[in-house]
């Protein structure tokens, strides 16, 4: 059975796409198992996976990292790399580095400012509201 391919005869995903997405379900699935036995990794969630051009390198972002949860994963790196090669069908087993995930970090911090908005913007409206009490006094 043939490929499928678009117009320009390229398959439909990218081979580093695949890879990408076989490593996170891996690596969650690791996360998962590890975190019943370290408590520090309880919290973690993978939110993607960005492997290099060459598939040797391959950063897994995480929705938190906390200083705990990085020692802990510091400590259990080469298992996790152990389960990607055990459970892929790659050349190379890439080296995974884990970091926080930028959008996750940029999503809370917009979250905080357009709840600090809403809190300024309840805080005057009670302040108008009191002040029309004073008038009726």
């Amino acid at each position: 059975m043939a490929r499928r391919q678009d117009d320009r005869g390229v398959a439909p995903y990218s081979r580093s796409l695949r890879v990408n997405q076989v490593l996170r379900q891996v690596v969650a699935d690791e996360l998962e198992r590890l975190a019943d036995a370290d408590e520090r990794l309880r919290l973690v969630t993978v939110t993607s996976v960005d492997t290099t051009a060459d598939l040797r390198q391959a950063t897994v972002y995480l929705s938190s990292l906390s200083d705990d949860a990085a020692d802990a994963l510091d400590a259990r790196r080469v298992q996790v790399q152990r389960a990607v090669a055990h459970q892929t069908q790659l050349k190379r087993t890439p080296l995974l580095s884990f970091v926080q995930d930028p959008a996750v970090v940029n999503g809370n911090r917009i979250e905080d400012l357009i709840r600090h908005i809403h809190e300024s913007d309840d805080a005057a409206g009670r302040a108008e509201v009191d002040g029309a009490d004073d008038n009726y006094r």
